[in-house]
């Protein structure tokens, strides 16, 4: 047989977690057509792996990439990690199913302009993903603002029974064309004033077709441990799994919490389907919110509509320059962006080690001076995390970042080096593989990621795009709450 490619001499981490094995891989119709010693095979092209990993590509769970995959398909700060898979639609906001009836509602704004949001139904967009055809190939979730967005007149308020009823038809509509399910950002004022029963009577949807719910929880501060009840309530009720997002420990004040919060996410596992992602970094990044406004740790400002050269400098700085307090500075520079260094260091290694964990960048790809975790996370995990720190094995390592993730989400053919698995594959040399973008230059490519393919495809050789993109449009493939874990 003569396959379309062969990858010799590479040592496959393949995703389960077991330890890594040394054996060739070939490529057939963007498949993985053979695994083990392939001498005597023949191939239109042949890499020498160089003793390198091969392992399967990373699935980036925490995006907000939705916008980005159609309007810069290359997706270089994704590729440039090894990631193949992202999942779009986090936080309650998603770019479909929405119709703009006035301005664009904060967090939304963190996915792009009001002129982008022009998908009003999930097919959409999901035929739009496919003519872009971006580099890495896109799985979403739909947001639960942006339902809200749809059928109300304005988010400070609960939503009444028949425009819960509208936001279900929707929803329904779009678990039937592919979505993987349902994800909530209750911390943001857009849907805070929401209820638990509001978020209830939509997640029952989710059990019609075996899809998962994902929460930016209600609060991540001191009252984290009711908001997880929370959470775990609405899937008990939804019979439908549910994914912690970026579960961290935040503030000064919940510093050192996170065995006792694991612990209690370990509890609601023992009789549900529970999970969580972390990123890799002590400081998260989002709008700037007025209720995160503190002395006690520092807060960057990425953005500024009214201030832009504000851009990069300390909130304090801002304040003192102005003559104001903190809080005043930040509502004079809204709508804003801002980086909270705003975690424990401990915390986060805890929570990344933990085995509910996956990885997820939450990288904010339209932010001017974005967080580094957009262009760094996988890459910091390989090399400072599992590497450097030895915080677990280079297997788990790799198992956080694609079998475990695939799992989860019902795409069964990715995150796995196996015979007939789609051939997203990444190459990287485990002694020099690491995260170069910092908080000052985050703008910069991971070094030791030395070639991705998607699909098959040779997408990113030597820290170089190749030009050829074969990413595409991954719907959910089964009932979520089989094999979950």
């Amino acid at each position: 047989m003569n396959f379309d490619l062969i990858i010799r001499n590479a040592q496959i981490i393949d995703g389960s977690g077991l330890p890594a094995y040394r054996a060739d891989l070939a490529i057939v119709a963007g498949r993985i057509a053979a695994i083990g010693d392939l001498d005597g095979a023949h191939a239109t092209a042949i890499r020498d792996a160089q003793g390198q990993v091969l392992a399967p590509g990373f699935i980036d769970v925490h995006t907000h990439d939705d916008l980005q995959v159609i309007h810069a398909p290359n997706m270089l700060p994704k590729i440039s990690q090894g990631i193949t898979t992202v999942v779009v639609g986090n936080c309650g906001i998603s770019a479909s199913p929405v119709t703009l009836k006035g301005s664009l509602p904060d967090p939304m704004n963190l996915l792009g302009t009001p002129n982008d949001f022009c998908y009003a139904d999930f097919s959409s967009y999901k035929q739009a993903v496919n003519r872009a055809q971006p580099a890495v190939n896109v799985a979403a979730l739909v947001g639960h603002t942006a339902l809200r967005n749809n059928h109300m007149d304005r988010l400070d308020r609960e939503a009444t029974r028949d425009e819960i009823e509208l936001m279900r038809v929707q929803l329904r509509e779009a678990l039937k064309q592919g979505a993987l399910g349902l994800s909530s950002g209750l911390a943001y004022a857009s849907a805070y004033a929401s209820t638990t029963q509001e978020v209830k009577l939509l997640a029952e949807v989710l059990n019609e077709t075996g899809a998962v719910y994902t929460t930016h929880l209600r609060t991540e501060f001191n009252e984290i441990i009711a908001a997880l009840d929370e959470a775990f309530d609405i899937a008990d009720h939804a019979k439908a799994p549910v994914i912690v997002s970026h579960l961290k420990c935040a503030g000064a004040g919940n510093w050192g919490r996170s065995g006792e919060i694991l612990k209690h996410l370990e509890s609601a596992a023992e009789h549900h389907p529970v999970g969580c992602d972390c990123y890799p970094y002590s400081a998260s990044s989002s709008t700037l919110d007025l209720q995160q406004v503190t002395s006690d740790f520092d807060i960057v400002i990425t953005w500024s509509t009214p201030h832009p050269e504000q851009g990069g400098k300390k909130l304090a700085e801002i304040a003192n320059e102005w003559d104001v307090s903190l809080l005043d500075a930040a509502k004079k520079l809204q709508p804003a962006g801002a980086v909270y260094h705003g975690m424990n260091e401990q915390d986060v290694q805890k929570i990344l080690a933990h085995p509910l964990t996956m990885v997820g960048s939450d990288g904010l790809p339209v932010d001017p001076l974005p967080h580094p975790r957009l262009w760094g996370a996988f890459p910091r995990v390989l090399g400072h995390y599992s590497r450097d720190l030895k915080l677990f094995s280079l297997p788990e390592a790799v198992r956080k970042m694609t079998r475990m993730s695939a799992d989860r989400f019902g795409l069964d053919d990715r995150g796995r080096i196996e015979v007939g698995a789609a051939a997203d594959v990444v190459l990287f040399d485990a002694e020099k593989v690491r995260d170069a973008a910092t908080f000052t230059n985050p703008q910069q490519l991971a070094e030791g990621i030395n070639a991705v393919w998607v699909n098959g495809v040779l997408t990113y050789s030597q820290q170089h795009l190749t030009g050829n993109r074969a990413g595409k449009f991954l719907e959910r493939q089964r009932d979520l709450r089989i094999g979950f874990y």
